[in-house]
């Protein structure tokens, strides 16, 4: 590949990351806020409701089983209509249902919310996930999905803070602080979807933004890399819902949120338990997603320099099982404790990110859409099952660090696959000689 083609590429990729991954991220920064901040309305909800520890568990991680039940569809339905209009409609309904969550007052209306918010916002990240590999080559997703998942993370930093501010306005005009914060922190996404209906662009071909000869190499980069893997293997829609491989990558992506999610839930409790006010709160419960944040960053772009997988991630499990068991042993020192969450943090977050170069380098065309919507659709019910999880043995135990011993476990077992599944590196790889030419267009 000559001096001219690395240049031609080095400016599309530049100009076409600058352009769509800054508007993906503020509108997963919004799914995560209205996702996660149950767990900081339960630090006021759960005493005026009178929810138990097992109930709040249960009934936060039902957001997952609304997720499950239209997360496929919604990934085919994007697939064929574009993802401007559809990641739109997904934000705008994800938002007014979310802002619903103030107005909950028994059990069957807090279970009702979640699994209705649940519905709205499938697909929007699988959407993503899908959208990357319409816009990105290979050697460019771990890092453009790091930076990508990095909002969750940002919004993990930010969240906190705001919300527990949010939870200061407790009283005023008639409404419980955690009402408020639900009102509050649903309208950024409502906002974002008329942002992405502006801005979004669904294709290279649409994206009169790029030059003719930048639409050309990336089109043709991206048809090459198609055509590769498909020399491999080509998967329709049926084979990909019935593969093995896919199946247990679905199972490596449900272990790790099993441990994400029953984190993300009750770390609010944790810390308030440390006897913090709740702005004080807000901000030790952020510092774990601030190391996790550039832990991210550093492993996606390591990952694509390399082109190796199955490592980064089978470590980043293990480190983060690593630091969620060690808070087992520094539960009388918040200091050590919070150092072992943050250590279970950098580990967890580098998961994802490279996780998804797995399947997208296998799956093409409709095989991708539903097959990316299978893994995060059935993985993410362990986003139910971990704060469930939690939840219980913190009922009947009263410990919360036993749980998460719990929650830990299964990245073990996710690492153990990964490494038994290995990474066939010939689908992240296109010959150099179809390289040079279809750069040149």
């Amino acid at each position: 590949m000559d001096a001219t083609v690395t240049a031609l590429e080095r400016e599309t990729m530049r100009q076409v990351g600058w352009r769509l991954v800054p508007l993906l991220m503020l509108g997963y920064f919004c799914a995560y806020l209205d996702r996660v901040n149950v767990g900081f309305a339960g630090l006021l909800m759960n005493k005026q409701l009178g929810f138990s520890p097992a109930v709040f568990g249960f009934g936060a991680g039902l957001f997952f089983f609304g997720y499950f039940l239209f997360e496929l569809p919604s990934n085919l339905i994007l697939a064929r209509v574009g993802a401007r209009r559809w990641m739109a409609r997904i934000m705008i309904t994800w938002g007014l249902i979310s802002a619903l969550n103030a107005f909950v007052w028994n059990v069957p209306s807090f279970y009702g919310v979640r699994i209705a918010l649940g519905l709205a916002e499938a697909g929007f990240y699988p959407g993503v996930v899908l959208y990357l590999t319409w816009w990105f080559p290979s050697a460019y997703r771990s890092r453009m999905m790091a930076f990508f998942q990095s909002a969750s993370t940002i919004s993990l930093i930010i969240g906190p803070a705001v919300s527990g501010q949010l939870l200061r306005l407790d009283g005023w005009l008639g409404l419980a602080g955690w009402q408020w914060l639900f009102l509050l922190e649903a309208l950024p996404p409502i906002v974002m979807a008329v942002v992405y209906l502006v801005l979004l662009t669904d294709r290279p071909d649409n994206a009169h933004w790029l030059r003719p000869d930048q639409r050309d190499w990336l089109n043709a980069r991206i048809a090459s890399e198609m055509a590769q893997r498909e020399t491999i293997r080509r998967f329709e829609l049926g084979d990909a819902l019935r593969n093995s491989r896919v199946w247990w990558l679905t199972a490596i992506y449900f272990g790790q949120n099993v441990a994400n999610y029953g984190l993300l839930i009750f770390l609010p409790q944790i810390v308030h338990a440390f006897g913090a006010g709740y702005g004080m709160t807000g901000v030790i419960a952020a510092l774990p997603f601030v190391f996790g944040a550039a832990a991210m960053l550093i492993g996606g772009w390591n990952s694509d320099r390399t082109g190796e997988r199955t490592w980064h991630i089978a470590v980043a499990c293990l480190v983060g099982a690593a630091g969620l068991a060690a808070c087992a042993l520094f539960a009388g020192s918040p200091v050590l404790m919070m150092a072992a969450l943050i250590v279970g943090q950098i580990g967890q977050s580098n998961i994802v990110p490279i996780f998804w170069a797995l399947p997208t380098a296998m799956l093409t065309g409709t095989a991708a859409a539903g097959g990316i919507a299978l893994i995060n659709s059935v993985g993410n019910l362990g986003g139910f099952a971990g704060p469930y999880a939690f939840g219980l043995v913190k009922e009947y135990s009263g410990s919360g660090t036993l749980g998460l011993v719990v929650i830990a476990a299964p990245l073990v077992i996710s690492a153990i696959i990964v490494i038994a599944l290995g990474h066939d590196r010939r689908l992240e790889r296109i010959p150099s000689s179809r390289a040079g030419q279809t750069a040149r267009g």
